[in-house]
Formats: structure tokens, sequence, C-alpha cells
């Protein structure tokens, strides 16, 4: 080998061993070469303050504040994705992608970062009118973590249409793409936490909690949408809300602040509500809990938002399992493959992209102490599992697909070209691929429908410390798989309410002015009570329809008429089954023995007319059963009191004719010629039917004849079938009628009491018309104390008895004397009776 020749190695050695160095501090945790960059914006340090340095025009020191262990873990998700993009993947081949990354402090250096990212490689951002050609130092930006430097970073970056990719911003603002147009997220709106906080505590039946809220936007906005929620449901009531004091970046409270929360934790103490739900970040909550353990509070429900919910510093307060039990909202658990080993290393580099190999670095782009204090809660970071990790994780992806889509990637290599932010921002939202089994995408409002877990903070050892006990669904917004719940009140739910829950049946009253405070009422019979239509009132039952006290429905009332089956009707069936039998019977006999001198005596034609009413009634006792009808209706209201008017107008016209004629021909000969000439019998049986009539009509028309039912006043559960609601009235005034023609047959028979023998039917007439009237007095005294189908029952029972009366103690006798002492029935018999009768009057 030539001197020249040594030379030149002897040259590229040594520039090897210079350039190394600068090489390998290039690529630390917050800087990495590549193709592409990515900005990345994460909360390593924290001042939830956000002191504004008016006495001085300095960028703030992130490393002056608290250190926070979650926003290191989030910024090594991000180094993770993009390295394991550039080494493992062949969604960018021949591309790499690289970062710069900045510690936003929570609050407090968020602008200055933007500017940073916007401007180009020679640090200058210039004044331009079109900005559609301008490429900045970054093509997307993930982060930040909070929405209110989300919302301060997005207002300048959405100016260059920069694709901007939270992990934790949940702020419905940031919905507003007007407003936020490069803005997305990976995580589902404040609305779907705040809705899966709620049904949580509809679930275990809490509706009297607290409120507990920073003194920043996240805290405003998320109660503001919680108080809203809980308004329109009714179900859950806030007993009171207070402001949580923001310390200093010392974490030193004043004085003023210390009784202020002195004064937040004596109402805590005196309420009777179990269920505290707080929004704010978690160093907010350092003092709170201090002083919450200082005081020894026991018993209550925490509820934490997704702020804190998972925050490793705040639960390795282990005392804290003494207060209560400890449940939050967060993004779903998904474990990502080597994440806990990479989370752990030490920072490392390979060599950098030759056309990117100008990095320069910024303010805020160190910390001494991360790697120590991640170290410090490995196991707890490793046992709860990454859930925030991997809304990071999966906005990386999504950036690296939309740059896939846009470099027109294939599966060996990409076109790589100079691509400006609007170009990426379409081909984001357009993207869709599954990662670690989970299909993403972005809704229209630029939100991932991720899915949120409800954890519960445990303790013990060697276990997971933020134990899911629930699943939300932000697409069916329904809350699922809810058990191993460990309360601090073993085998028992805790209790949380104003006013415990009113029994079945039984209103509620409010009481103040809280929904959830009440007091319970039973629903009186009649009455039920639909919660789902009126919980405050209870609703009536339809006139049909009834319920019994503390009802929730209303059942069928019990329908009260004459049934077959029921003992009373099988008896007056038998009843009018021997009537029916008997008068045909004897309407048989009549008919055969016509010229007889028995039957001509009984009122020859006549007896027929009282026949044939007879055994029509007789048959037409089905009426009486059953629900009524229009047509049963008529037929009890019409053709059973015109028959039996009949039956007593031809038996009392038939004892007034006898009288006449053994006792009044003599006596008043031209009345009784004028009674025979012009058929008086008849004239009278029509007269009185005609009357009867009028009667029965009247009685339709002032009232319907269809069938109605009417409550039992003795037994509101029955409703009593009738024809009408004057029922009882037209039946009275029917039988008094009856009852007249009753004690007029019975006088005239009465006066006819020494007649012959064979006209001797007195004493069958007396009998019943005494029968008729008294029937007819029990059966309106009856009507006059009872009520419903007890007055169906007495009605038809008389109604056929009285029938029977007619029947078998009129025409009885008569037939009697036919069949069995024919020589009684001559002419010859019948003129010696009246010889003999005669003869002993003179």
């Amino acid at each position: 080998m030539g001197t020249q020749a040594r030379t030149l190695c002897l040259l590229l050695f040594l520039l090897q061993i210079f350039t190394k160095p600068a090489e390998l501090a290039e690529n630390s945790d917050f800087h990495l070469a590549g193709n592409y960059l990515l900005g990345g914006l994460f909360s390593l340090h924290a001042n939830v303050k956000n002191v504004a340095h008016l006495d001085y025009l300095q960028v703030p020191k992130c490393n002056e504040f608290d250190m926070k262990v979650l926003g290191y873990n989030l910024m090594q998700a991000m180094r993770f994705a993009v390295e394991e993009i550039n080494n493992h993947s062949s969604l960018l081949p021949g591309v790499r992608l690289g970062y710069e990354i900045v510690d936003v402090c929570y609050l407090s250096n968020n602008v200055q970062p933007g500017l940073y990212f916007l401007a180009q490689n020679d640090d200058f951002l210039p004044i331009l009118k079109d900005y559609s050609q301008y490429v900045p130092q970054v093509v997307a930006v993930i982060g930040p973590d909070n929405s209110e430097s989300t919302i301060t970073v997005s207002n300048f970056l959405s100016l260059f249409l920069v694709p901007q990719v939270t992990y934790s911003a949940i702020s419905d603002k940031l919905r507003n793409k007007l407003r936020f147009p490069a803005m997305l997220r990976t995580v589902p709106s404040a609305t779907h936490h705040i809705e899966a906080m709620v049904q949580l505590m509809l679930h275990f039946r809490w509706n009297w909690i607290v409120v507990l809220v920073s003194n920043d936007d996240y805290g405003r906005e998320n109660s503001q949408l919680l108080s809203q929620r809980v308004i329109n449901t009714r179900d859950i009531c806030i007993a009171f809300q207070e402001v949580l004091p923001m310390p200093e970046a010392s974490q030193v409270l004043t004085p003023a602040e210390r009784q202020h929360l002195n004064t937040i934790l004596d109402k805590l103490w005196g309420t009777s509500a179990r269920v505290v739900v707080v929004f704010s970040p978690e160093l907010v909550l350092h003092n709170f809990f201090q002083e919450v353990l200082a005081r020894n509070f026991t018993g209550i429900v925490w509820i934490a938002s997704e702020s804190w919910a998972i925050d490793p510093v705040l639960h390795n307060f282990t005392e804290l399992r003494h207060t209560g039990t400890f449940l939050g909202i967060t993004i779903q658990q998904m474990s990502i493959p080597g994440f806990s080993d990479f989370r752990v290393r030490h920072a490392g580099g390979g060599p950098p992209t030759p056309n990117r190999t100008n990095l320069r670095a910024t303010c805020n782009q160190d910390c001494d102490a991360c790697l120590n204090a991640t170290e410090s809660f490995s196991n707890t970071l490793v046992l709860s599992g990454e859930r925030v990790v991997y809304s990071v994780y999966s906005a990386v992806y999504a950036v690296a697909h939309a740059l896939h889509r846009l470099l027109s990637c294939n599966a060996k290599s990409c076109l790589t070209k100079e691509i400006y932010p609007w170009q990426l921002l379409k081909e984001i939202w357009l993207v869709n691929f599954t990662l670690l089994g989970n299909q993403l995408f972005f809704d229209q409002q630029g939100d991932m429908p991720m899915n949120l877990d409800i954890i519960q903070w445990r303790w013990g050892q060697s276990q997971n410390p933020f134990q899911s006990i629930a699943s939300y669904s932000p697409t069916q917004k329904r809350l699922t798989y809810i058990n191993n719940v460990s309360w601090h009140t073993p085998n028992k739910i805790p209790v949380s309410m104003c006013s415990k829950s009113c029994q079945s049946g039984q209103i509620k009253k409010p009481v103040g002015l809280h929904p959830c405070c009440f007091e319970c009422f039973d629903c009186p019979p009649g009455t039920f009570l639909n919660r789902s239509a009126d919980e405050f009132n209870c609703q009536f039952c339809p006139s049909s329809m009834w319920s019994h006290k503390n009802a929730i429905t209303c059942f069928k009332r019990q329908l009260s008429f004459l049934q077959w089956y029921e003992a009373p009707t099988i008896v007056v069936a038998m009843l009018a089954a021997l009537g029916f039998f008997s008068t045909l019977s004897m309407l048989f006999i009549f008919w055969k023995h016509f010229q007889t001198p028995m039957v001509r005596s009984a009122g020859g034609p006549m007896c027929f007319l009282m026949l044939v009413p007879l055994l029509l009634a007789f048959g037409m006792v089905p009426v009486y059963v059953g629900p009524p009808t229009v047509f049963t209706c008529f037929c009890r209201q019409a053709l059973f009191t015109l028959c039996f008017s009949i039956c007593l107008s031809c038996i009392t016209v038939r004892s007034f004719q006898i009288v006449c004629v053994f006792k009044m021909a003599s006596r008043l000969p031209r009345a009784y010629g004028f009674w025979m000439r012009y058929h008086g019998p008849y004239v009278f049986v029509a007269f009185s039917t005609a009357i009867k009539a009028m009667l029965v009509v009247a009685n339709m028309l002032t009232s319907t004849i269809n069938p109605m039912g009417r409550i039992d006043p003795e037994d509101p559960n029955i409703i009593i079938l009738s024809c009408h609601p004057n029922y009882r009235n037209g039946l009275l005034l029917n039988t008094s009628m009856d009852m007249l023609l009753s004690v007029v047959g019975f006088s005239f028979a009465y006066m006819g009491k020494e007649l012959p023998t064979n006209y001797n039917e007195a004493k069958f007439i007396t009998l019943s018309m005494t029968f008729s009237f008294t029937s007819s007095i029990s059966l309106c005294t009856f009507m006059s104390v009872h009520d419903g189908v007890l007055v169906t029952i007495m009605d038809l029972l008389v109604t056929v008895l009285n029938f029977l009366s007619v029947s078998l103690g009129y025409f009885g006798p008569k037939c009697y004397m036919i069949l069995f002492y024919p020589e009684r029935n001559t002419p010859a018999y019948f003129n010696s009776m009246i010889q003999g009768y005669t003869m002993r009057k003179s």
C-alpha cells in the first residue's frame, strides 16, 4: 500500500473516531434523525398553575417542576413505535422516521415548541401569502396530553394544516373541525368518559354524589358536562361541588388555599354522600389526599377521571386503601409486546440519515431523572398494562399508514419525495388499519372509537394495581361486564343515596331542591305507578280495570253475571224446566178437553191466553244466564214482565167474573149484560197489558237497553254487568203494578170463597196471588238492601216461582180433576152443584 493510501485510511479512521460521538449525541431520547420527522409533545414535568413570567422573557425550565412518570412513559411509547416502524415493519420500507420531542411541562411550555415545529431547519418561519408549498420541520405532531395545551398548539398548527394527533386530550371543544381542522385524537371524547361514569353510578344506584374539580379548563368543562348529564336524567344529584386549590410549583399551599381545602374537607365530612367524583390533574390531588389521610376519612367511593385514574405516584400513597374504594375511567388495556423492556432502556442511536444530519436542539429537551424514576415504578407500570401508551402507539402508526399511502409504498420500497402537511392530513383522515387486533380509524369528529375501561385500584403485591371491572363501548354507548369489585364494605355495595329507593308502586314526593331527595307514598287501590312515564304521580286505571294498593299495573275487573255452573242458576233452571214441561202438559190437556165444563169454568179460551205466555216465559229463562246482550236485556225488561202481567190480568178478571156470575148477575143484570156483550174480560186484559207495555216502553226510552257494567260498591274489583243503570228502578216499577194486580185478584177471590165447589177457585187464586204478592214484596225489600248479581238471581227466581204458582196453583188442580175425576167433569154434575148452592142460599 502506498503512502497516499495509508494517509487516506488514517484520515478516514480519525474521522470515524471523531464523528461517532456526535452521531450518538444526536440520537438521544428527544432526537432521532430521519427522512420525515414527527413532533412529540409530552408532559415530563408539570406546573399546573402555568405561571406567567412577566418579569423576564424566558421559556420556563420544565426540569424545575415535579416530574410526571406517566409523561415519560408515554414519550417512550412514541420512541418505541418509531423505532419499531423503522426496524421491524414493512410499512415504510426504505424510509426512516425521525422525531423531535419537547417537554411542555403540562401547560407552561406549549407555544415555543409549536413555533419550533413550524419553523424550517434554519429556525426561520417566513411570512407568506400562501403556505401550500411550505414544508415545516415536522410532518405531524403527536400530543400534547391535556386539552388546554392541545387547544393552544392546535391554534398554531391548524393555520398550517399540520396534522396533530393527540393521545389524551378529551375536551369536546376539539370536536369542532371548523376551528381545529388538523386535530385528531386516538381517545374518545369527554362525553363518552362522562357517560361511562354516569352509567357506572346508575348501575350501583348511587344518586347522591360530591363533585370536586380543579380550577382550570379541564375541571370546569368536565364538571359542566357531568352536571348537564345528570340534570337530563334526574337520576343522580350533586350534593355539592367544590373547586380544589391549585398549588404552586413547589406544591406548598398558601394559608388561604389551606383554609379553602379545610372547608372542602369539612363539607365532605358532614355530607351523607359517599361517592366523590374528582376531575383534576394528579398534581393538584397530592395535597388533597394528604389531608384526607390526616383526617382519617373512611367509607368513600372515589371516582377518578382519566387524568389521574392510572397515576402510579398517587397510587403509591398506599394508605389511601383505608379511605375507601377507588374507581376510575381510562382507556382500555392493551399490552404492546416488547415495550416494557424498551421503557427502561438507556438511549442509544444508530447512524443518522445522511440528508437529515443538521439536527438542532431547543429548550426542555432534557430529563436527567426520568429514566431512574420510571425504573422505580416499572413494576407498577408493567402490572397495570399499557393503556394510554397504546393511544400514543396507535397515533404514530396512524401517521405511518398515512405516509405509506402518500408515498405509494409497496412491500419493498417507498417513493421518497417532499410532502406537504395538508397532503398528509388528508391521508390521515382516511386511514383504516388493524393494530394488535384492533380496527382503527377516525370518525367524522376525528376521534378513534376506542373502548374505555372502568378500573379499580388494588394494592396487593404482584397484582395489577388498576384492575379492569367494566368496559364501555362508545359506539354502543353501553357499559358491560361489571364484576370482581372489592368493596371497602365487605360483601356489600356501598350506599350513597339522599333517599332510599321507593318500593314498587310507591310515588316520590320531592323534598327540597334535589329530585333525588324525596318521600315515598303508596298508590291507592284503583291506581298504578308507571315509572317510565311519571314516577311522581299515580295514574288511574281504565274503567274496565282495577288494581290493588302499590300496584304497577292494572288487571281486568272480574265480570259478575249469572253463569250456568253456579248453584243458584242450576236450581232456577230445574224449576224452569219443571214449569215448562208441566205447562206444556196442561196446555195439551186443556186443548184435548176444551169442550168440557171444567175447562170452560176455568176460563175457556182465556186459559190458553194464560198458558201460552207461561210456556213462553219458562222457555226464555236462559236469557238471564250469561253476560247480558241487547236481545237478552230486551227479553228481561219486556217479555217476562208482559207475560206475567197477562197471567195476573187473566186471573184477576177471572176471579172478578166468577163473583159477577153468582153475585152481581142478579143484582146488576144490565151491567153484567154489558160486560158480557162487549167481552169485558178480554178488554180488561188488553187494557192492563197496554198499561204495562207503556211502562216498559217508557223505562226503555229513559234508559238504554244496551248492556252496561258498573262497579260493585262493596267490591271495586267486580264489574256488575246489567242491562242499564236504572234496571232496579224499572224492575221496582214493574213489580209495583204486578203487586196491584195480585191484590185486586186476591180481593175478588176472597169475595167468592162461598161459591160452588166446581166454580169455587178462590182458594187456588188466593194461594197464587198471596204467593205473588209476598214474593214481590220480598224482591222489592231485597233490592233496596242488596245490589249486583244477587238482584238478578232474586229477580229470576221470583219470576220463575210466580210463573210456577200460576201454572201449578191455578191450572194444576183442574188438570188433576180432569185426569183423575172425569165423572165430575160433566154438565150434570156442574148443574147439580149449582142447584145445591141455590137451595142453600134460599
